[in-house]
């Protein structure tokens, strides 16, 4: 990114016609440039307004330069605008900032950007705005990511996360642990210094215990990375079964429309369907797949494969049985290969006269994974529907939810990990401390364990960015839009 002592601007808000268009400025120069395209109804200057309010005022500008009377140059009212200064530190970016509300005109927008750069603003990057604010101190990398999860929330349960850790509340307990690292190595380190008068400030017993604290907080926020990967990205449910239990009728049904193409003819679905329904406040990501069965059609064995790849990569299966047919060796065989994730077993076709009930389902489930490594029985839900009418459709899709997530989180007691470089990093840090705990019983040097309790500091440093990487950085805010 360009130089800290640039003067920057952007258009804050979406592109395209709408009813307000904010252009923002930050920068040491941010009042003198706006000033020069802007004239306010008070006759004030912007140094003369009061900050963090609004003021009328015009949008001024000749970009052609050609109007001349008498020698002087004139210039056109181009907008009637809305201008609001917020002066440094006491800014989203901690630099004096002005903010133009002008009517939300692509033309408009872009020519008051276009006025700013010619009286010397240059064009913010991606990012800029708030990766000022975090190289100012006025949030940490952690909060910066909250802003972008926040713009890019897609339910009130990943908004209310976004909103978490922006506010701090991830910050604060990777804080903690920092602090409670830095007195025990502190103490360690004091002792390397005296170790030929055998003065020990720290004894080893009351060091593990203070390791073992700081590593159980660690451990807790790894745990919770997965919970808290599925609500910002949503639930990945993948539904499977072999062709014609109804996996595309049962999509539809989920979905409330006919999305997905239904017909008796084994190997209709071709390719695997994506789409996504919010269920109290969580998104899940619904995949239909191709039925997996033998056959020589080189276009069903793609979708086939496909269909092995979403199965891979899901959260929940949604395993579904056909009840009006009688179960045989295939639907056993997928509860073999695939109950080895959270599971829906989903009974289908329940308006029809059933062959088997769900007991009997249960039995088969419990018999074939006996020997078998698995999730626990817990960990699988039985659901009997009717895709062609509807019965049973809400009660599948909380089973759905409450397999993944919600009931660490609903509780409101935990904090969430949701971003892998945040799990990377605690991964990080957590080998280190049982290193270090390892080194202690081991009877290792002071040196060894200072050793490894600095590699587990700096990993939580550069989650906060206390310890930043340019790179890194770059990466982070390069996902921002640009005006943000």
């Amino acid at each position: 990114m360009g130089s800290l002592d640039d003067t920057i601007c952007a258009v804050a808000t979406p592109m395209g016609e709408g009813g307000v268009g904010i252009v923002r400025v930050s920068g040491t120069h941010a009042l003198p440039v706006a000033s020069s395209i802007l004239r306010l109804r008070s006759g004030k200057s912007l140094e003369q307004i009061k900050p963090y309010k609004l003021s009328l005022g015009q949008f001024i500008w000749n970009p052609v330069q050609v109007g001349k009377i008498s020698g002087i140059k004139t210039s056109s009212v181009l907008d009637e605008v809305l201008v609001v200064t917020m002066r440094a530190p006491r800014s989203y970016t901690g630099e004096d900032v002005v903010e133009i509300h002008a009517h939300g005109g692509p033309v408009i927008v872009n020519a008051i950007c276009e006025a700013l750069t010619q009286a010397g603003a240059r064009l913010a990057e991606p990012g800029e705005f708030t990766k000022r604010g975090f190289l100012n101190g006025r949030l940490d990398l952690t909060q910066a990511e909250g802003v972008l999860d926040t713009i890019r929330a897609n339910s009130l349960q990943s908004l209310k996360m976004a909103q978490e850790q922006l506010q701090g509340r991830l910050s604060r307990i990777i804080q903690d642990q920092r602090d409670r690292l830095l007195k025990l190595v502190a103490h360690l380190e004091a002792g390397m210094d005296f170790v030929e008068d055998d003065i020990q400030f720290i004894e080893h017993s009351e060091l593990k215990n203070g390791i073992h604290l700081v590593l159980e907080e660690i451990l807790k926020l790894v745990d919770s990375a997965e919970e808290g990967r599925m609500i910002r990205e949503g639930i990945r449910t993948v539904i499977v079964g072999r062709p014609n239990v109804g996996k595309s009728s049962l999509l539809n049904a989920i979905l409330g429309t006919n999305r997905a193409i239904v017909s008796h003819i084994p190997g209709t679905t071709r390719d695997v369907l994506e789409e996504a329904i919010m269920v109290e406040g969580v998104m899940i990501r619904l995949f239909d797949t191709a039925g997996l069965r033998e056959t020589r059609d080189e276009l069903e064995n793609e979708g086939m494969s496909r269909a092995t790849q979403a199965i891979d990569h899901a959260d929940v299966l949604i395993l579904a049985f056909d009840k009006s047919d009688s179960l045989n060796e295939k639907d056993v065989n997928f509860i073999e290969r695939y109950t080895q994730k959270p599971c829906v077993m989903v009974l289908n076709k329940s308006d029809l006269p059933p062959k088997y009930s769900l007991k009997e389902l249960q039995d088969i489930v419990i018999r074939t994974r006996k020997n078998s490594e698995g999730v626990p029985e817990e960990e699988k839900n039985y659901v009997e529907v009717s895709a062609l009418t509807g019965e049973g459709i809400d009660r599948l899709k909380r089973s759905i939810k409450s397999l993944a997530v919600g009931r660490q989180y609903e509780a409101g007691d935990s904090v969430l990990v949701s971003r892998l470089r945040h799990k990377t990093l605690l991964h990080n840090a957590g080998a280190a401390l049982q290193n270090a705990l390892r080194a202690i019983d081991d009877t290792l040097s002071a040196e060894c364990v200072a050793l490894e309790l600095r590699i587990a500091l700096n990993s939580l440093g550069e989650i906060v960015g206390v310890i930043t990487n340019e790179d890194i950085l770059d990466q982070i805010f390069r996902e921002f839009c640009i005006g943000k």
